[in-house]
């Protein structure tokens, strides 16, 4: 035949645990780069939708603009012209503005 035979080579002589070193550095840092910020900022998060009170001034995940006129256990109702109110549920409210913040829009 024109073609000989392959063989494998002989396997290397390495402890297996070895092996999962890369996998445990990889998730370690995965695990600080971005699981951790990403909990920390999710906590942040439900902090702040847990202290909404009356009066803020907050943008939703839409991007409406809108002061809060009354808060409930699950939906808050902004005023987001004068006279119009809509209501939101707590979790789509993104950002916390200062206060006086639509006015000077």
């Amino acid at each position: 035949m024109f073609i000989s035979n392959a063989y494998a080579a002989p396997a290397a002589a390495s402890p297996d645990w070895t092996s999962f070193i890369p996998l445990v550095v990889i998730f370690v840092l995965f695990w600080f780069m971005l699981i951790r910020p990403q909990m920390k900022q999710a906590k942040e998060q439900r902090k702040m939708i847990e202290a909404l009170q009356k009066g803020d001034e907050v943008t939703t995940v839409g991007g409406v603009l809108g002061k809060i006129t009354k808060v409930g256990e699950a939906f808050v109702s902004l005023e987001i012209a004068t006279g119009v109110e809509i209501n939101v549920q707590k979790h789509t409210i993104q950002t916390l503005l200062p206060k006086g913040t639509i006015k000077s829009l």
